[in-house]
């Protein structure tokens, strides 16, 4: 599939959005873009203007990535003030209210009675396991984790999950659903706190912090490191493949033979730091000049991402080797 080409289509769907903050908004951007109609709680009287702005401000890179298969971005939504009121006649629902565990169990409960029998629910949740999230309903068997990255309408990953409690095919059924509006799924197959993708780049930052700390490198000069050095290669290939290249004829394993002892000396090296108040106003104090203005760099963000993934939204899978 090429960056102008749409993903598969699918018949429109009637979507639920249960949450009107930052996730909640780009998650409603994408599913109208594919084509669905969408429902969206969220008890904030400002919601409307907010979610229309969203959208309107994600339309024009939708459309660049070949995301849309609608000219009227906002004809399909729906605001609404009772969470009963935006899952009826829902198939597919998609949970972004904070994380706070007590106050999804009580959105949860105030929703399953209604909810229709085939609709499937997934939580945007980060922070919160799968197995905290079903203390809240009688019957989980239709909720799954749908963990996307911020901003979800533009970054293609969703982590999907489901376990012995969830109904058979309903973990196929939401990566489906997910693919079908242009995301890129993987499936978590063992409950760890934060998932995958987000213990992956905890374990980055980590060491980012501890460089800072040490005296090694300074905030921003870490960061130029990531972006203008493993960060490109990442946006390209994950790191076992990278890896695999730098092997050269003999791939992996040469790799691991000819580095191991480097890899395991610089292992042995890394940091612990926390994220205490000290080490966090260290941080802030470190970043560069015009970082305060949060919807410039944000907009900056999105241009850079769009171009990114306009470049490598085709299929990823390498070429057979010999």
């Amino acid at each position: 599939m090429s960056p102008s080409d749409p993903p598969p289509p699918a018949p429109p769907r009637h979507v639920a959005a249960l949450g009107g903050g930052l996730i909640g908004r780009s998650w409603t951007a994408l599913f109208l873009a594919a084509g669905h109609t969408v429902a969206l709680y969220d008890p904030d009287p400002a919601t409307r203007a907010r979610v229309e702005e969203t959208v309107e401000s994600a339309w024009p890179v939708l459309t660049t990535l070949g995301l849309t298969r609608t000219s009227t971005p906002a004809s399909g939504l729906t605001i609404c003030d009772d969470p009963r009121a935006a899952v009826d006649g829902a198939e597919f629902v998609q949970e972004s209210i904070p994380e706070r565990v007590g106050l999804k169990h009580e959105l949860y409960a105030t929703v399953e009675p209604v909810l229709p029998a085939s609709a499937i629910i997934a939580s945007s949740a980060s922070g919160l396991t799968l197995t905290e999230l079903q203390a809240g309903w009688r019957d989980p068997a239709r909720l799954v984790l749908g963990h996307p990255f911020n901003p979800p309408h533009l970054i293609p990953l969703v982590e999907v999950m489901g376990n012995d409690r969830t109904a058979p095919g309903v973990v196929d059924a939401a990566r489906a659903f997910y693919e079908s509006c242009g995301k890129v799924t993987i499936e978590v197959r063992r409950e760890v706190p934060g998932h995958v993708a987000n213990r992956l780049q905890a374990a980055l930052w980590r060491e980012a912090i501890h460089l800072v700390a040490e005296g090694v490198a300074s905030v921003d000069d870490v960061d130029t490191a990531v972006a203008s050095g493993p960060g490109l290669r990442w946006a390209v290939m994950g790191p076992t493949l990278l890896f695999h290249l730098g092997g050269d004829d003999g791939g992996l394993a040469t790799f691991c033979e000819r580095y191991a002892d480097s890899f395991n000396r610089w292992w042995d090296d890394l940091g612990a730091p926390h994220l205490d108040p000290a080490t966090a106003k260290r941080l802030v104090d470190g970043l560069g000049a015009g970082t305060d203005d949060i919807a410039r760099l944000a907009a900056v963000r999105d241009a850079r991402l769009a171009a990114v993934i306009a470049a490598t939204h085709g299929d990823q899978e390498p070429p057979a080797t010999t």
